[in-house]
């Protein structure tokens, strides 16, 4: 259809000030006032607990840096150090070896392997350490041989139960009850599928289990094993009942011969503690992100780039706050 002559037809401009207005109007955020009383009671709390710990004078923060580095504290901590590690190695391979008793054919193995690990969960890890200490008495001397019979060879037990060797296999004893439960736990968690196809595929059962099932079974058991060292670190305190002087155990013994710094001393052990729990937490998070792979979609951020993204985010709406 034509249109008249002279007659011009042109579109009606649609109107963009809605539009605008639109874009202009920022997004605010839902409102939670019970979120920021409870923010401002919890920092009040924490600044009242901290100018307490600052201003104190009973906690003698003078002599706690004194302390702090001083030769016998950190030998002490070196013991620590070194029963911690010896007890995670020997508990671990003993769970190990528990958790496939458990998990055996043989109703002898997985009978003997279960009284082991109810036993040590059920008995506390002191008694366990003072029954060691006084194992001389009972048995003077340890043999080798034929049950009944002869002997081939015969141990001293006061030379062989030394300070350091009753702590570490009291402590690797009880270690190993949580560690087998660590990993039965872990073996279990495998999908039976992975089994029935490994199975089906014709495959050795020795392979099968280091080829298949073992390497599902660490991303839930190698966690798991590293959140039991924050115990095992705390559990090492014991051993200064068997006469071992680890990190406890210097510090008691420094504060009965200092009797007026008592508190400096147990703030020192308890600052030690803190940093080797947080040490061994850092190394939990980093497992768990390694073995995360394959299960998630996304490695989750580690703190660093977490405090890079926000301190981002932060100039970011810094600088739109000063363009407004």
């Amino acid at each position: 259809m034509s249109e008249p002559p002279g007659v011009v037809v042109t579109a009606a401009p649609i109107p963009d000030a809605p539009s605008k207005q639109l874009n202009a109007q920022r997004v605010q955020p839902l409102r939670r006032p019970g979120r920021w009383i409870t923010t401002v009671v919890v920092l009040v709390l924490v600044a009242q607990i901290g100018h307490g710990l600052a201003t104190n004078p009973f906690y003698q923060w003078d002599r706690f840096r004194y302390w702090f580095l001083r030769p016998a504290v950190l030998d002490g901590l070196l013991v620590t150090l070194e029963v911690t590690g010896l007890a995670a190695v020997l508990g671990l391979l003993g769970g190990i070896v528990l958790a496939l008793g458990r998990l055996s054919g043989s109703p002898v193995l997985r009978v003997v392997s279960w009284t082991y690990v109810w036993l040590f969960r059920s008995v506390p890890l002191i008694v366990v350490l003072i029954f060691l200490y006084n194992f001389s008495a009972l048995y003077r001397t340890v043999s080798l041989g034929v049950p009944f019979g002869p002997a081939f060879v015969t141990f001293d037990e006061s030379r062989l139960a030394t300070d350091m060797t009753v702590a570490v296999i009291g402590l690797a004893l009880n270690e190993a009850a949580y560690a087998a439960e660590v990993v039965r736990g872990g073996l279990l968690s495998v999908d039976q599928g992975q089994h029935e196809a490994a199975a089906a595929l014709g495959l050795p059962r020795r392979y099968q289990f280091t080829r298949i099932v073992l390497p599902q079974a660490l991303r839930s058991i190698v966690p798991n094993y590293v959140n039991q060292l924050i115990g095992l670190v705390k559990s090492t305190s014991l051993v200064f009942y068997v006469s071992l002087l680890d990190l406890f155990g210097t510090v008691q013994s420094m504060g009965s011969t200092y009797p007026g710094d008592i508190v400096p001393l147990l703030l020192v052990a308890t600052v030690w503690y803190l940093i080797l729990t947080s040490a061994v937490s850092v190394v939990q998070y980093y497992v768990e992100r390694y073995f995360a792979r394959g299960a998630t979609r996304a490695l989750p951020p580690t703190p660093l780039r977490r405090a890079r993204t926000a301190l981002a985010g932060l100039r970011a709406r810094l600088r739109e706050e000063s363009a407004v």
